[in-house]
């Protein structure tokens, strides 16, 4: 399914904790990180590598959006999901990333069924 590295971000470390180890059980090779700031380092040291970035939206260093756009300057073909525990409208969404392609959107709480169900489909 996934050859890649993911790449988590969430600031939440126990939620971040809970994907690592659902998407290592299935195999897959994991980064994960609380701040938004060291993952988009660590994603530029080798960003062809990286198969999806999963993000949440809403951390306080650096929102989701502003990472996702930094990660598509840097490589516009890796996916992406974000995750938020908030409703947000499709038309907000889409007003704050007009020209970024998001791959698959989680809402909190989600199950690793889920996640799973929409690896499958992106990958």
């Amino acid at each position: 399914m996934v050859d890649g590295l993911l790449l988590v971000v969430d600031d939440d470390n126990d939620i971040l904790s809970l994907i690592k180890i659902g998407l290592e059980k299935m195999g897959l090779s994991v980064y994960s990180f609380t701040d938004p700031s060291l993952a988009l380092e660590e994603f530029s040291k080798k960003p062809s590598d990286y198969e999806l970035v999963i993000s949440d939206i809403r951390m306080p260093s650096m929102n989701g959006y502003e990472f996702v756009k930094q990660i598509k300057k840097i490589n516009p073909k890796v996916n992406v999901i974000l995750m938020t525990a908030f409703e947000i409208e499709d038309k907000e969404f889409h007003s704050i990333l007009p020209l970024i392609t998001i791959d698959g959107f989680l809402q909190k709480p989600f199950t690793m069924a889920k996640l799973n169900d929409i690896l499958k489909e992106i990958m």
